[in-house]
C-alpha cells in the first residue's frame, strides 16, 4: 500500500469507542474515501475483533496504535497488530532507534506489505508545549529531527502536521509516507488541533494521506461531507 497522486488520500478517522456508530460512519463515508483510521479509543474499547469488522469495506485500515515502550514490548504489540491484516501501524518516533527498528522488523516478519510509520510531534502541541516537556522548539525542527531518524531506521513514513509537509518532502524524498491529521476544510472548527490546513492545500504540498475526522464524522451527513471533500480534491465517489 503506497498512495500515489492518483489515489484518494482521505482516511476517515473513526475515533469513537462505539462499534456500531463507527461502522455506520464507515458505511456512509466509504464510497468517498481511500481508507479508514481506527483511533485509540476505538482500539481500546473493541480490540482485534473490532478491527476485523471493517474488512467488509475493502479499504486500507490504519491502526492508530501510537505504541511507545521498550523495544521488545513494542515488537510484540506490532506483531499482534500486523497479524490482523491492517495496512498501517504507528509508533512514537520518540521511542528511539532501537524501538523503531524493532517495530519495523516485527511488522515485516508478519507481512512485508504492512507499513510502519512514526508519530513525530502531536498536532495538538505548540512550541510552548514542546519547551514545557523539555524538547527543543520550533516544532518544525523537532519534526524534521524525528522524521529523519525514522527514515534512517527504515520505517515507511511519519505522522506530521500539514505545516511540516514541505520541508519533510524536500528532505526525505517522494517515496516517504507523510500522513497528515489536523485537516480542516474552510469553515470547520479547529478543535484541539493547533497546526492545521485545508485538504487541497495539504495534498498539493505533498501529503500522502489526509486523516480527516470531525469535519466528516461530526457532520449532519457524514457521507455528503466526505463526498464534498473528495470532490474538492478531484475524486468522484463510487
Amino acid at each position: 500500500m503506497n498512495p500515489t497522486r492518483t489515489s484518494n488520500p482521505i482516511f476517515v478517522a473513526l475515533d469513537t469507542p462505539d462499534l456500531e456508530y463507527a461502522l455506520n460512519l464507515a458505511a456512509s463515508a466509504s464510497p468517498h474515501v481511500g481508507g479508514l483510521k481506527l483511533g485509540m479509543e476505538f482500539l481500546a474499547a473493541n480490540g482485534p475483533q473490532g478491527i476485523r469488522e471493517f474488512e467488509k469495506f475493502g479499504l486500507p485500515i490504519f491502526a492508530d496504535t501510537k505504541f511507545h515502550d521498550i523495544p521488545n514490548t513494542v515488537a510484540g504489540a506490532v506483531r499482534a497488530t500486523a497479524a490482523l491484516g491492517v495496512q498501517i501501524i504507528n509508533v512514537h518516533a520518540g521511542g528511539g532507534e532501537a524501538m523503531l527498528k524493532a517495530a519495523r522488523d516485527a511488522a515485516r516478519a508478519v507481512n512485508a506489505k504492512t507499513k510502519v510509520i512514526a508519530v513525530t510531534v502531536l498536532t495538538s502541541l505548540s512550541d510552548a508545549d514542546l519547551t514545557a516537556v523539555g524538547q527543543i522548539p520550533p516544532a518544525r525542527d523537532q519534526v524534521l529531527r524525528l522524521a529523519t531518524l525514522t527514515r534512517d531506521c527504515g520505517l515507511d513514513g511519519v505522522v506530521c502536521s500539514a505545516h511540516e509537509i514541505a520541508p519533510l518532502r524536500a528532505a526525505l524524498g517522494e517515496d516517504f509516507l507523510l500522513v497528515v491529521p489536523g485537516i480542516r476544510p474552510a469553515g470547520s472548527e479547529v478543535g484541539d488541533q493547533r497546526r492545521v490546513m485545508g485538504p487541497k492545500e495539504a495534498r498539493d504540498a505533498g501529503a500522502s494521506i489526509l486523516v480527516i475526522g470531525r469535519p466528516i464524522t461530526a457532520a449532519a451527513d457524514p457521507g455528503e461531507a466526505a463526498r464534498a471533500i473528495a470532490e474538492s480534491l478531484g475524486f468522484q465517489g463510487s
